[in-house]
């Protein structure tokens, strides 16, 4: 199974391949959102790692601590991905969604979405957290908005 360093080569070769601004955490959300909906979509995780519910949205602790040397400056490093076809076509729809989303806009997206807000419960806006933001949530959560999306298209479809 693949590991959530995978999943982020991918999105640093990326950043590296087409000169964007991609820091970590940015990447903690791409990497975030691949998770999510390989979860909606194929009901499974894409790798096994957690994230945690930090203050500035999802998070996981490891992948985290291998880039937190770049601040909030562009994560600086080659990197060449190792994925199966079928997972590199994956992350190319994950990447056509948000890559262009800037790293408050995304946050802003994970800081409105229910796993996040559940992992959190009640606490303060500004107070640490290392909640576990549990998969099943996650794939509640991005199932529902895939049916909402067929829905939405069949509708569509009907009323021509």
């Amino acid at each position: 199974m693949l590991n959530c360093f995978d999943i982020a080569n991918y999105f640093i070769w990326l950043a590296n391949e087409t000169g964007s601004f991609l820091s970590n955490l940015k990447l903690q959300k791409l990497v975030y959102y691949a998770q999510a909906w390989h979860l909606a979509l194929f009901e499974k995780p894409l790798f096994e790692d957690d994230f945690e519910a930090w203050i500035h949205g999802p998070a996981i602790p490891k992948l985290y601590q291998k880039y937190k040397k770049f601040g909030w400056h562009p994560i600086d490093e080659e990197v060449k991905p190792e994925l199966s076809p079928d997972i590199v076509s994956f992350l190319e729809e994950v990447a056509n969604e948000y890559f262009a989303c800037d790293t408050y806009e995304l946050e802003k997206m994970t800081h409105i979405e229910a796993p996040w807000q559940q992992a959190r419960g009640n606490l303060l806006a500004d107070e640490p957290s290392h909640a576990i933001i549990e998969k099943a949530w996650i794939e509640e959560y991005y199932a529902a908005r895939v049916q909402t999306q067929e829905k939405e298209k069949n509708s569509e479809v009907a009323a021509v």
